[in-house]
């Protein structure tokens, strides 16, 4: 073999082992950032990571000459470069809040609970209509601010005389942070009731959609609760309890994920620290109260596109090239340490099934056609509720029922409305439940 081939073996051999070396420093750095949960910042396990690094380098370089005792320092120096990139914060570590809407004022309500949240009231816009009860309206989230296509929605429903208030959960949009370990899906109930408390107008509807509409579930299994609700909306709600967030089973018809155009715009996830922090935390390799990243500094960094394809997963597949904006960049708000934390509580939680068969507060059930949800997790409210009072299968929406698409909205508030104010709904009772198990079969 010449002598150059030879030569050009070797460079490769031992480029692949420095690859190698690299690649196993960096698996170190992350094993030790789960293991030290990123305590100070991740840097207790880059500082091990480059002392390991530096050990082993020593060792292989012991019967070299000088100059080249220095050769296995260059995977070390690599990966130490790489790495810190990790530990080192891009955005600003204090809470950074969305600026003032330009349509609505900004309130902060400070509650007995000891949350601060932003509150943002829609009158009715025509006097003459005006429905004697407030309703309050439970974002989805959980922890999300409420976005602009939300907001419009609200208008809409002011525009049909109702007194509209709604508020972003203690941690979203606005809204002061808590310390991590209160976010728990029991905070936001006793928030909720603080809330009504707090308005001083007796008892109100309330809209709770998606997350939201978990938290209103649970709200009606509790009595102290409940005692302070007119009706309940439950829209697209998520797993009311630990039992039904373990249940295994099918969605609704086929949604946009997968087909619709990518999100555009800045990803959080294209930056290492925050790739990292927030993957081992979804993987559940970090903890919501990470050393790694701080509450705040995650909520900065997270951005709308960072959502991918949960965005689309909330549209009918027909819709998949027509995806409203749902949000601005300026106003989008989401804590996902915070939720993450607060959807573990909800798996941990024991079962609410009892409580809520207990429940005598008026409610309606709403379902769409193409949901992302589990349809167990709506249809176990149905069966576990007797005063669901009727159940109303929205047609051709996703999980984002009103969307402002076609007449969707208009279509959403003929429902809401319609139980509101105990008229006949413009939608059949559907599923009853002796239709679930049918339904169930039929609808996926």
């Amino acid at each position: 073999m010449p002598t150059s081939a030879i030569r050009l073996v070797r460079f490769a051999g031992r480029f692949l082992l420095a690859l190698a070396a690299v690649t196993m420093l960096v698996v170190v750095f992350l094993a030790l950032t789960a293991l030290t949960d990123g305590a100070g910042s991740g840097l207790a396990a880059w500082l091990t990571t480059l002392g390991v690094g530096a050990v082993l380098a020593m060792w292989l370089g012991r019967r070299r000459t000088w100059p080249a005792r220095l050769v296995p320092f260059l995977p070390v120096v690599v990966a130490a470069a790489l790495t810190a990139s990790v530990c080192i914060p891009t955005v600003p570590t204090a809470r950074r809040y969305p600026p003032a809407l330009p349509f609505v004022a900004t309130q902060h309500w400070s509650l007995a609970t000891g949350s601060r949240v932003a509150v943002y009231h829609y009158p009715p816009a025509n006097p003459g209509t005006r429905h004697p009860i407030p309703l309050v309206y439970l974002n989805g989230g959980p922890v999300r601010g409420i976005s602009v296509l939300d907001h419009r929605f609200l208008q809409l429903l002011a525009r049909q005389g109702y007194d509209v208030y709604a508020y972003e959960q203690a941690g979203g949009g606005r809204s002061d942070l808590l310390p991590m370990g209160q976010y728990t899906i029991s905070r936001p109930v006793r928030d909720l009731a603080a809330f009504v408390d707090r308005l001083n107008k007796g008892k109100v509807d309330i809209l709770g959609f998606s997350s939201g509409g978990a938290m209103l579930t649970r709200a009606l299994a509790d009595p102290g609760v409940a005692a302070r609700l007119h009706r309940a909306i439950i829209a697209e709600p998520g797993p009311m309890d630990g039992p039904t967030a373990r249940v295994a089973g099918h969605k609704g018809r086929k949604s946009a994920r997968g087909l619709a155009p990518a999100m555009t715009g800045p990803r959080s996830t294209h930056v290492p620290r925050y790739a990292v922090a927030f993957g081992l935390m979804r993987l559940g390799l970090l903890t919501p109260d990470t050393g790694l990243i701080g509450q705040a500094e995650g909520d900065n960094a997270f951005t709308a596109a960072d959502l991918g394809s949960d965005t689309a997963s909330a549209y009918c597949a027909r819709d998949a090239h027509r995806i409203p904006a749902e949000d601005t960049a300026q106003n989008f708000s989401f804590s996902p340490a915070a939720s993450l934390r607060i959807q573990q509580t909800v798996k941990d939680s024991p079962s609410i099934a009892t409580h809520l068969r207990r429940s005598r507060t008026p409610a309606m059930l709403m379902i769409a056609e193409c949901s992302s949800q589990v349809r167990q997790w709506e249809t176990t409210v149905l069966a576990n509720a007797p005063a669901v009072q009727r159940t109303q299968y929205m047609p051709g929406v996703g999980h984002h029922m009103w969307n402002g698409l076609d007449d969707n909205n208009d279509r959403a508030v003929a429902v809401i409305t319609a139980f509101l104010q105990g008229k006949p709904a413009p939608l059949p009772n559907y599923p009853t439940r002796d239709e679930i198990p049918a339904f169930l079969r039929d609808h996926k």
